[in-house]
């Protein structure tokens, strides 16, 4: 039987128990470039462990609402940051973890301009866009050793839009 999640928007507050919201928002930390540019500073916690940080490019396929799934995934060794190259919105599901395991998964809808960076360890969907190109930077561990856990839910869950009607 497929369980059913609704999507809601992507807020620092929500997803803060999975990892950081990347946004420009609210006044910048400071001012550079002769003023020109506004510096939102610090705004993600990485963690790479034993590994470095290292930028690869994602190209991944769009996905549409309803959307079934039921593998999820995560890094023990190292934080994961998700960056939109362009501003269409983007599917993010996350997971608690229940004694080594995922729990119930919640699903965001990211705003135009919103990245996500996931904290280590933190189970969570496949890279899902709403739109064509997929094109993402993400900056993740690079090192030596396994830093990928796959687990597969026994049945779907669907994550439907947040309008009910």
């Amino acid at each position: 039987m497929t369980a059913t999640i609704r999507t809601e928007p992507l807020t620092a507050a929500a997803f803060a128990p999975y990892g950081d919201v990347l946004e420009a928002s609210g006044d910048p930390d400071r001012l550079i470039n002769e003023g020109l540019c506004g510096r939102f500073h610090d705004r993600a916690r990485l963690d790479f462990g034993s590994g470095r940080a290292g930028i690869s490019i994602f190209d991944a396929v769009p996905r549409a609402l309803p959307y079934d799934f039921s593998l999820v995934e995560r890094h023990p060794d190292g934080s994961q940051a998700f960056l939109p190259m362009t501003l269409h919105p983007f599917l993010v599901i996350a997971a608690p973890d229940v004694n080594g395991r995922p729990g119930r998964p919640r699903a965001f809808v990211t705003a135009p301009g919103q990245g996500i960076n996931l904290h280590r360890g933190t189970w969570h969907g496949v890279l899902a866009p709403l739109h064509a190109p997929g094109l993402f930077a993400v900056v993740d561990r690079i090192g030596a050793g396994a830093n990928l856990e796959e687990f597969r839910y026994d049945a779907p869950w669907r994550v439907v839009g947040d309008d009910p009607a």
